[in-house]
């Protein structure tokens, strides 16, 4: 079934109180946004899903956050909500098709899959906890991304100093443990409990963690946070050169700004393009 259309209007508010009003603020503009489809049958779900997160995976290999064997992304399976859908250990991000990806139950145990069916126990440790946290949550996606893990090593939460890192206004949090390598179960639930309720984390000494309502926006919030934590780390690096700090966005801008562009759907339509470009480039080969 394709995607429906949503005609949001857009907030009837002023941007912080300023002269910036004007007669158009007061209109209700709409605009359609496609939205995720929906579907009666749960096994046409799940077909669907798994392409988008085989593709989400390409999406990843794409941007170079591959790091070896390390990251992982997950789908609650719509069929079974306490099962999960994963990568294989050891298939490139780049390489992943729907038919690989590996069903991972409540227990750690592989229950269906592709050819290659090893379970990196990181991911089952730290997506079955957040998962099993957050009903809300469809997908979690972490992995090894350079600028994430060099921010990452500063043990703050991000500023927001553009309008892209609003979209993590008071919704990220730093997890300041750092234990090695998520080998048990106890840390999975510790970073599932640091996350609570917001979209992103920054597990410090070691990467990004996104989740998500929906895949793309899940793989769009990853996305969006790499590159802001780039951005910070360049903006840092030029305003210490000259002596000074980087300009912060005010609290009421911020917080205006985050209903626009931090939304759930917002992510999700955000994210059509590269999952667009992703399925021209392959060919759709994600897909067998």
């Amino acid at each position: 079934m394709p995607p429906s259309a949503d005609t949001p209007p857009v907030p009837n508010t002023t941007n912080n109180g300023n002269s910036q009003e004007t007669s158009a603020a007061n209109a209700k503009v709409k605009m359609p946004i496609p939205k995720p489809p929906v579907f009666e049958d749960k096994y046409k779900e799940r077909e669907y899903l798994k392409g988008r997160l085989a593709a989400a995976f390409r999406i990843f290999g794409k941007n170079g956050y591959d790091e070896g064997v390390a990251g992982h992304i997950t789908l609650r399976d719509p069929v079974d909500p306490s099962t999960f859908w994963v990568n294989p250990f050891g298939v490139a991000f780049s390489q992943i098709k729907s038919s690989d990806l590996i069903q991972v139950d409540h227990s750690g145990t592989v229950i269906a899959g592709g050819p290659c069916r090893l379970l990196n126990s990181a991911a089952y440790m730290i997506h079955s906890a957040i998962h099993a946290a957050r009903p809300d949550v469809l997908c979690a996606a972490h992995s090894h991304s350079l600028y994430g893990r060099a921010f990452c090593t500063l043990g703050r939460e991000l500023d927001i100093i553009t309008q892209d890192s609003c979209a993590f206004y008071n919704d990220h949090v730093v997890y300041k443990q750092f234990n090695g390598i998520v080998l048990a179960e106890e840390e999975g639930k510790n970073i599932a409990s640091a996350l609570g309720p917001r979209k992103a984390a920054l597990l410090q000494n070691h990467g990004l963690l996104t989740v998500g309502r929906t895949i793309e926006e899940t793989v769009f919030w990853f996305v969006s946070l790499e590159k802001c934590c780039h951005a910070q780390l360049l903006a840092d690096a030029a305003a210490a050169g000259r002596g000074g700090e980087t300009v912060k966005i005010n609290e009421a801008d911020a917080a205006f700004t985050y209903k626009a562009v931090g939304s759930p759907l917002a992510g999700y339509f955000s994210a059509k393009p590269l999952f667009d470009v992703v399925h021209e480039e392959t060919g759709g080969k994600y897909l067998e």
